[in-house]
């Protein structure tokens, strides 16, 4: 099983339209919403591949309803929160190929549950096989909160994956994560290093070991700690909507985790190209039919 566990989640709504024209008024479809927060999405993307998943997040008991309709068959611990889910807001241009995204930071969350989230991991870390966090915290969330969780993993011997973002992303480093997977910018901002390979390194003088960069439409590099740091790139740029490809991009590399596969290509190549496949899809939480036939035309290379 692999297990994921989204701190902060949120209801992600979908508007798409053929061009946005900033201050003026727009007639569209309605929104499609959706249970969603990074490590949701990779639950959804390993289910939806035919990998057992547990979904954990602590979820507004405003929303908790919907979240349950929705997620459907995906296994989940929800554990409850007072009030409502933050939002997300997608805006997709059909005719630009545009997307933009609007999050809501989300609510201060009781520390009692930061409790249960944790004693729900620990509780299950016997079954999994690979440990996922993935997404933003919460505002006034505890500072070892994420790493508290990937140490749960290195106790048990299994690996772990953090998609995480400023002191998170170092304190994930520190904690000695398997395999990190930042983009550019989150990079650059964690550790004030402008060159993706400079900020990987960085993490891991902290204790990180496998860090892979989404480098969007240039690709994806993957930085081991000894040997070659490998690019990979597909052959040609997707249109559509991007806002689920890191998410998708951590569960190929997560697929192969859980299995023990630790060969660096493999892993690169995968992650590549389940992330290009997601940009095929309308939103975020699953990846193309076409996936394996994405990952025949992403070209490796050492430079």
């Amino acid at each position: 099983m692999i297990l994921t566990v989204t701190p902060n989640p949120a209801l992600d709504s979908t508007i798409t339209l053929g061009e946005l024209d900033v201050g003026e008024s727009h007639r569209v479809a309605p929104a499609v919403t959706r249970a969603g927060g990074k490590g949701i999405n990779v639950a959804r993307v390993l289910m939806q591949q035919g990998y057992d998943t547990l979904a954990v997040a602590p979820v507004g008991s405003d929303d908790r309803g919907e979240f349950e309709r929705d997620l459907g068959t995906i296994p989940a611990l929800l554990v409850p929160v007072p009030g409502p889910a933050r939002r997300s807001t997608a805006i997709v241009e059909s005719g630009t190929g545009r997307t933009t995204v609007l999050n809501e930071s989300g609510r201060p969350v009781p520390q009692e549950t930061w409790t249960h989230v944790t004693d729900a991991v620990r509780s299950r870390i016997g079954d999994t096989r690979c440990l996922v966090v993935a997404g933003s915290i919460p505002p006034g969330s505890p500072d070892s909160l994420v790493a508290d969780l990937l140490r749960l993993a290195a106790d048990a011997g299994i690996p772990s994956v953090a998609d995480a973002s400023g002191p998170y992303l170092l304190s994930a480093a520190a904690a000695g994560a398997t395999l990190l997977k930042p983009n550019r910018r989150e990079l650059a901002e964690a550790t004030g290093e402008a060159d993706p390979l400079a900020g990987a390194r960085a993490l891991q003088r902290a204790g990180a070991h496998l860090v892979l960069v989404s480098l969007g439409e240039d690709g994806m590099m993957a930085v081991p700690r000894q040997g070659d740091v490998l690019y990979a790139r597909l052959d040609s740029v997707l249109a559509g909507n991007p806002t689920g490809a890191g998410d998708a991009a951590v569960a190929g590399a997560a697929s192969l985790l859980a299995a023990g596969d630790r060969d660096i290509r493999t892993l690169l190549s995968r992650a590549c190209a389940w992330g290009a496949a997601a940009v095929l899809e309308p939103q975020a939480g699953s990846v193309h039919p076409d996936c394996d036939a994405i990952e025949r035309r992403i070209t490796i290379t050492t430079n």
